[in-house]
């Protein structure tokens, strides 16, 4: 289903004056001072774990239509800035090319954006890409649909014109003919949230249109600390276990899309991407932790005693400014073999 945003110049300005905001629960306190255990109350929707068929805003699979999104707009405003550091510049050339070999087309380049959330893709991309560009923006929470509408930019990197729509659908079901005409694909934090089958779908849809797919920020699977503690490795075996359930990916997303994308004849293009977290990062590294302690000990409940002393020790550096965290990603670039669903 087809939907433009709309949206009252009033409610734009206060958007845009307030930035996102979303109910915090009662429990929920500073950053250095929430409690150690790692409980769901603690962890912001989106920064930890999940009931099944719960991952990210955009609906993965059959869900009714009135359910809450499983992200919150915080969370993402917080892991805005560690996102756009993290991501690959240098699979952007490659990018520029393919897009500069396209036909093409009336009103520019179209950009299809999965699971945008608040927009942050966009806001990170559009202003490296020359020329006019459409952005068509996917999601399954409508508030997240109209700041991303508005928080957009307007502006390309030669100056040209960026405009936006807004698509609210089952990005897992996405065809070939959904995006007929399309000139890239994007996504960010989304492989690993997928099954080997919606990413081979996915692959798919993406080889049938002929356009590249630039899917960035896959969680990797390696977490590696400045400052070593014997029960890392603990906590990151079971957070990785944690991420596969429900036959979803998790750290082995961008080694399925690889198969998929080489193997519908796409030229594939792998970089890492991590979140390099120190002082100045401490409350999204505050946020992270929790998430990633309480999905842990949600996998491995043996790990819970250990796992709040842990937790406790590691908040005291994080608000000391003493923790220093890499959090492995990967981005890739699937570069399809151009069709005639790629002319103008």
């Amino acid at each position: 289903m087809k939907k433009t945003t709309t949206i009252s110049a009033s409610a734009a300005s206060e958007i845009q004056r307030r930035g996102p905001v979303t109910p915090v629960d009662a429990n929920s306190q500073p950053a250095a001072g929430i409690p150690a255990q790692p409980t769901h109350r603690d962890v912001k929707p989106g920064a930890g774990p999940v009931g099944p068929g719960e991952r990210g805003t955009i609906r993965l699979r059959d869900t009714g239509p009135d359910e809450p999104p499983r992200y919150a707009p915080d969370w993402l405003e917080l892991r805005e800035g560690a996102d756009a550091a993290a991501r690959s510049v240098e699979l952007l050339d490659p990018l520029r090319i393919r897009l500069a070999n396209l036909p093409g087309k009336a009103g520019g380049r179209v950009i299809h954006d999965l699971g945008c959330g608040t927009g942050s893709m966009g806001r990170w991309l559009a202003p490296r890409l020359d020329g006019a560009q459409h952005w068509v923006l996917h999601d399954r929470d409508p508030y997240l649909l109209h700041f991303a509408a508005v928080a957009s930019p307007r502006a390309a990197a030669d100056g040209s014109r960026v405009t936006v729509e807004t698509r609210r659908g089952d990005v897992a079901r996405l065809t070939s003919d959904a995006l007929l005409g399309a000139s890239l694909v994007t996504a960010s934090a989304l492989l690993d949230v997928l099954t080997r089958e919606e990413v081979d779908a996915l692959a798919t849809a993406s080889a049938g249109a002929g356009c590249p797919a630039l899917l960035t920020l896959s969680v990797a699977g390696r977490v590696e600390f400045a400052t070593p503690d014997p029960l890392d490795g603990d906590i990151a075996d079971a957070f990785n276990t944690h991420q596969r359930r429900g036959g979803l990916l998790g750290p082995d997303a961008v080694t399925a899309a690889c198969e998929a994308f080489d193997q519908r004849g796409a030229t594939v293009h792998v970089h890492p991407s991590a979140w390099r977290l120190g002082p100045v990062e401490a409350p999204l590294t505050a946020e992270w932790l929790r998430g990633w302690v309480a999905a842990a000990v949600e996998e491995r409940p043996a790990l819970k005693s250990r796992a709040e002393t842990y937790l406790a020790e590691r908040l005291e550096a994080c608000a000391a400014g003493e923790l220093r965290v890499e959090v492995h990603h990967s981005d890739l670039l699937a570069l399809a073999r151009p069709t005639s669903g790629t002319t103008s």
